[in-house]
């Protein structure tokens, strides 16, 4: 339901990592899963919702902030 572009992904709670990491902390480097589960749930690919996101986090926060 959330316009895509106004969308971000992001792993920020430290305990509830995404499948199939369940069970140990969470870290940034999961953010891939989470985005690829949001591409199935808006039957869309990976690449369309990382070029997106991406696309959104720059216009947020500006180029140099990264």
């Amino acid at each position: 339901m959330v316009p895509a572009d106004q969308m971000l992904v992001e792993t920020d709670s430290p305990y509830l990592a995404p499948v199939p990491f369940r069970g140990k902390s969470n870290q940034p480097a999961y953010v891939r899963q989470v985005a690829e589960h949001v591409a199935e749930l808006r039957e869309s690919n990976l690449d369309e919702i990382a070029s997106r996101t991406t696309a959104n986090y720059f216009r947020l926060f500006g180029e140099g902030r990264h």
